[in-house]
């Protein structure tokens, strides 16, 4: 087996036939080439093993344990190994050999950690900065406000990478509704409740149907090309720091401030599965752990002690 041959086969797989985002496809690129290049050294050093070109089980757990003696972190080797997994079914559809990961019960420890998010006053110096006069801007003078783009993302949760796919026909005519092209080709629909930014999204689209057409991009840079994940997360650091945030902020926080915002005021959590994009509302069930901003108020108000005192 041409193990770097199967490897850009897999990679066109997952970018044409499952359209994985760009984000995802680099993270699998990056995996399998640290898995090419130990197992290229131990054909070098080692000339019997892997000597007929295949992989199997007992090779996954010499890997398994040149990763943890990396002292490579638990999530790492989680993704991994996951990828691999991907990998070799992928190698066992197409009849290329066996699947190495057949019978193997591997049991890893999986550590849930905490989104982090913003607090409840960082979000408000955050939107408030987007509602001052003179608030930052993209260079370009045709282009959105990037201020327009974080209340989006707060107000909805999307991702950046959804962010930077939205179309200037993905959105509704009344901007009340965007189409969002989620995770996994899973399309979905996000609903604007807010006036004033309904009306930023609907004269935006309007713009940009009549400067790009109805499939150009709705958020641009300054060059008026696609947005860029990267692009967007520098502007918000900086948007942030002026904004008085101390904390370096990024995209995905926004994404976790919105669903945590969501659970503390009470919207059910399938609701929230579905804002989100999430496939598993155990992905979602992670955020009613993090409401610590509830937690405290609710305790604060029934005051155990001072009760008890009276």
């Amino acid at each position: 087996m041409n193990l770097s041959k199967s490897i850009a086969s897999f990679l066109d797989h997952c970018s044409v036939e499952r359209q994985l985002s760009d984000h995802t496809l680099q993270a699998y690129g990056y995996d399998l080439a640290d898995f090419a290049a130990w197992i290229g050294t131990r054909r070098r050093e080692d000339k019997v093993f892997c000597a007929d070109g295949l992989i199997a089980t007992e090779h996954l757990r010499a890997y398994l344990e040149h990763m943890t003696g990396r002292k490579l972190s638990a999530s790492t080797v989680r993704r991994r190994l996951a990828c691999l997994r991907s990998f070799f079914r992928h190698l066992e559809d197409r009849g290329a050999m066996p699947n190495p990961f057949d019978g193997w019960r591997l049991k890893l420890p999986k550590r849930k950690r905490l989104p982090r998010t913003l607090s409840r006053d960082e979000t408000t110096r955050l939107l408030k900065s987007t509602r001052a006069p003179g608030a930052a801007r993209h260079a370009a003078p045709d282009a959105p406000s990037l201020c327009t783009e974080i209340r989006l993302m707060i107000a909805t949760g999307i991702r950046i990478g959804e962010l930077c796919k939205i179309a200037s026909s993905d959105v509704a005519s009344d901007g009340a509704a965007i189409r969002i092209h989620g995770k996994g080709s899973r399309d979905r629909v996000v609903y604007v409740t807010d006036a004033r930014l309904r009306t930023e999204l609907r004269k935006l689209a309007g713009q940009r149907q009549r400067m790009l057409g109805s499939d150009g991009p709705l958020f641009v840079n300054r060059n008026g090309t696609k947005l860029r994940p990267h692009s967007f997360r520098t502007k918000l650091r900086t948007f942030a720091g002026q904004a008085g945030v101390r904390r370096r902020v990024t995209p995905h926080m926004l994404r976790h401030t919105a669903a945590t915002l969501l659970i503390e005021n009470g919207v059910d959590i399938r609701i929230v599965q579905r804002l989100l994009g999430h496939s598993s509302i155990a992905t979602t069930e992670i955020y009613t752990h993090v409401s610590d901003e509830a937690l405290r108020s609710t305790l604060e108000r029934a005051n155990i002690l001072g009760g008890l005192a009276r």
